[in-house]
C-alpha cells in the first residue's frame, strides 16, 4: 500500500515540508511518494522522507488507485485496502470557505479511478493520511475522535486559528510536533 501526495502548491513552503515530514513518520519512508515535484532542490528535500516523482500521478500509469476527495460520495471502509493499492491524497493549503481544488486538480484527472471520502471537513495532509492508515488497518470512521477548528495561542494576545479537521489521538491534537512549535512562535511559514 502507497500512500501519494501530488504536491499542488506553486513551491515547497516550509508548512509543506513539516506536514510530509509528519506524514513520512506516520506511514514510513519506504510507503510514501510525492508526485508532480519540478524542482531538484525541492526533490533533495523530500527524498529524505519518501519517494519522489517528478511527474504527475495520472502519468504514472498505475492501476488501483484511489483519490481521497471530500466531495466523493463514498466513505472509505477497511475494506478497501483489497481494493486499491494507492492512495492519492493532494498536498494543498485548504482554502476556505472550500473550493473543491482536489476535485478540480486530482479527481478528473485520474477519472478511471475511483474516489473515496473520510468525511466532508477538510483535513491537513497529514490528518487525511492518519486518517486513511486507522481506517485501513481496521478502524471505523466513526471510532475516530476529532477536532474542528482549531486555535494556536500565539501568547495572550495573539492566536491562530485553523479552519480543519485535526484527529484528537490520546489527549493531543495530531499535528507535527515541529510544525506546533513554528506556528506558536508567530512566524510565518513560507
Amino acid at each position: 500500500m502507497k500512500y501519494i501526495i501530488e504536491h499542488l502548491e506553486p513551491k515547497l513552503w516550509k508548512w509543506c515540508i513539516l506536514e510530509y515530514e509528519h506524514i513520512s513518520e506516520t506511514v514510513g519512508k519506504d510507503n510514501l511518494w510525492f508526485t508532480n515535484i519540478k524542482n531538484k532542490k525541492e526533490a533533495k528535500i523530500l527524498a529524505k522522507f519518501g519517494k519522489v516523482f517528478e511527474n504527475k500521478v495520472s502519468e504514472l500509469n498505475l492501476t488501483g488507485i484511489c483519490v481521497l476527495d471530500p466531495e466523493s460520495d463514498n466513505l472509505l471502509e477497511t475494506s478497501d485496502k483489497d481494493k486499491f493499492e494507492y492512495f492519492v491524497f493532494g498536498g494543498i493549503l485548504g482554502d476556505y470557505p472550500p473550493r473543491k481544488r482536489t476535485k478540480e486538480e486530482l479527481t478528473i484527472n485520474l477519472s478511471k479511478s475511483e474516489t473515496r471520502n473520510i468525511g466532508k471537513e477538510q483535513m491537513s495532509t497529514d490528518n487525511a493520511v492518519y486518517t486513511v492508515k486507522q481506517i485501513l488497518d481496521g478502524r471505523k470512521f466513526s471510532e475516530l475522535v476529532f477536532e474542528d477548528n482549531v486555535r494556536i495561542e500565539v501568547n495572550e494576545f495573539e492566536s491562530i486559528d485553523l479552519p480543519y479537521r485535526y484527529n484528537f489521538v490520546d489527549g493531543k491534537l495530531f499535528m507535527s510536533k515541529k510544525l506546533l512549535k513554528e506556528l506558536a512562535s508567530g512566524k510565518e511559514l513560507k
